[in-house]
């Protein structure tokens, strides 16, 4: 776990998943009770069975999943293969990331979608935008030459 930078591992017995330990598993079943982690087994202290959602689940679905049966992290696998791991924290920080870069795109002024933030439409600026031809969508600097453009190409001589 320490090398991996994980606070849960998988234990497997002939290539299929049999449980899952955790960082609390450790702590409150084994050091707590000043047990010797070089005798416990891990089958002594795996939760069982381990809960699996399927890689087109929902992150809400994936939630209530761990809710229901008080657990913090579920496998994603599909056809007995392991595919990943969902945990909750990671899921709060990945929605606590989210709030605030919309909110700091929203403060400076950006237009954000609170819905997806990454559905950002910016909006044209009208403090500098250049006029346009109603008729041909030409683009032109002053009301002078767009009037002028209109009054020569699409109005042009009536008789």
């Amino acid at each position: 776990m320490k090398d991996s930078n994980t606070r849960s591992v998988l234990v497997s017995l002939g290539g299929e998943v049999i449980g899952i330990i955790s960082k609390t598993d450790i702590l409150f079943k084994v050091m707590s009770q000043g047990k010797n982690p070089a005798k416990i087994r891990l089958k002594e202290i795996m939760n069982t069975p381990v809960l699996a959602v399927g890689p087109k689940c929902t992150v809400q679905e994936a939630l209530s999943v761990m809710d229901k049966h008080v657990v913090r992290q579920v496998l994603v696998s599909s056809n007995s293969a392991v595919l990943g791991m969902i945990v909750r924290d990671e899921i709060f920080e990945k929605i606590q990331e989210a709030t605030i870069s919309t909110a700091d795109t929203a403060l400076r002024g950006t237009p954000v979608c609170i819905i997806n933030p990454k559905a950002i439409v910016y909006m044209k600026d009208s403090s500098n935008a250049k006029l346009s031809c109603p008729y041909c969508e030409l683009p032109f600097d002053s009301k002078e030459a767009l009037s002028t453009h209109v009054d020569k190409i699409h109005t042009g001589p009536i008789g």
